[in-house]
Parts: C-alpha cells; structure tokens; sequence
C-alpha cells in the first residue's frame, strides 16, 4: 500500500499563536510531527504552511516544505491545494496529520491509510476511541461521532451525542458509555481533495468549527474504525503544552 502524508501547519492560533514553533525538548512541535509522521510506512511526506518562519524552521530539519495560500479556511482546503502543485494522481492516498500532535503514532498512520484503501466506497477514513470518562462526553474540546452498523459517520459534534435522555439528568452515568471520540487523523484519495476544494462551506461546519462536516453536508462518506493504541496527547491549549513537554523530555 503506498500513500503520503502532508502536515498542514499555520502560526496563527487563537490560543497558542506560533503553536507549531513553540519548543518541546529541544525541537519545534513541527519537529516531532514529522518525524512521527517519518516512522510510519508513508512514501513521502510534506509540511504545508503559509508562513515562512514555520517554512524555515522546517527545512532546518531538512523536511520536504510547500508553500501554500494564507486564504485557507481548514488544513484539508490547504492539503488540496498541496495535491493540485504536486500533482498528485487521482487514486493517490494522502493523509493529514495535525500540526499539533507531537505524540501521534505511526501506527494510526498506518491504520488510516489501510482503511481507506479497504474501503473503496468511503471518500474518507478517520478514528475513533471510546468515552470513559463523564466529563469528556461534556467537554467541547472532546469531539464526538456517531456511526451507523457499517462504521459510517453519522454526524461530529462538539455537544454530548447521543443524548442520553433518560440517563443525562442523573448522576452517575452508567459505566458503560455509548460515547465515541474523534481522533483528528484523516485519510483522503486525492481525487476527493480536488472535489473538497469546490465544496461549499456550510452553516454545520462553521458553527461547531468542524470541517469534516462539510464533507457529510455534501453527501459524501467517512468511515470510521477504532483506534488500535492510544492516539497519544495533542497540544490545544497551555496545560497540553505542559504536558507534553513532561511526556517527550522522559
């Protein structure tokens, strides 16, 4: 199975401005990414930025750097962009790993990639984890999924879904949560990137500040599958950034 991984990489962030050049033992967050991404079985793999102090940081380490616009709405709009300069083939897999998840492993990479290519009729391949904890199903920064029995997504949200409406008004709730967390790991044929691109952006998507909505707006598929290992701690706020600076210095 052959496929490429481009990281889409902006500075400007509302919580952490210059997010991927903030330092993590020793290296810029970009740093870690790409060489998360490296230890995968990807065939190449390419930071994507509209900024040059992240396009220097990252050919200091020598990594493959595109320019892109600085007009892009979400990192999958900048990744079709990297498809249309690269010239990507149609039946190309490309898959996106965030610019902030220094903890990210291969392994999910690998998995992303095999489930798209097993699924033919799926225009996306992401994962998910189960919800243990109560306060995650309320937490905003936890995004949900729903699937159908075929592993389909149904809908993200930033809100508990499902509702639990006989059991959201007691507490505890039951130990068994139907609950499922997105993990931001999107796999992609690049035939479908070149379509994203012309999809209209849509009132679900940017009042839940989701893009993959956009793409279940349009009719199209996303299946899903169950994240084999933890997919590691990304960096979305300061408490994040300290943690994972504990974490990469052990």
């Amino acid at each position: 199975m052959s496929f490429s991984i481009v990281i889409p990489a902006r500075y400007a962030s509302t919580r952490l401005p210059g997010k991927p050049l903030l330092d993590i033992a020793g290296k810029p967050m970009i740093q870690h990414v790409y060489e998360r991404a490296l230890e995968s079985d990807a065939d190449n793999v390419i930071i994507a930025t509209d900024d040059e102090r992240i396009a220097e940081a990252a050919t200091a380490f020598d990594a493959d750097v595109c320019m892109t616009s600085d007009n892009h709405r979400s990192g999958t709009d900048r990744l079709a962009e990297v498809i249309k300069l690269r010239q990507f083939k149609d039946d190309e897999i490309v898959i996106n790993v965030q610019g902030d998840e220094p903890c990210l492993p291969a392994l999910l990479i690998n998995q992303v990639a095999a489930d798209l290519a097993q699924h033919a009729d799926a225009d996306m391949a992401s994962l998910f984890s189960r919800i243990h904890q109560e306060k995650q199903v309320f937490d905003p920064n936890v995004v949900k999924v729903v699937m159908d029995s075929q592993g389909y997504a149904l809908y993200f949200s930033r809100a508990p879904i499902p509702w639990m409406r006989d059991h959201f008004h007691t507490t505890p709730l039951p130990p068994e949560l139907p609950h499922y967390r997105h993990i931001g790991l999107y796999g992609y044929r690049a035939a479908f990137l070149k379509n994203y691109a012309e999809m209209t952006p849509c009132l679900l998507e940017t009042e839940e500040s989701l893009e993959q909505l956009r793409v279940l707006f349009h009719g199209k598929r996303i299946h899903m599958s169950e994240a084999l290992i933890s997919a590691g701690h990304g960096v979305d706020t300061e408490a994040d950034l300290l943690e994972v600076r504990r974490l990469l210095a052990e």
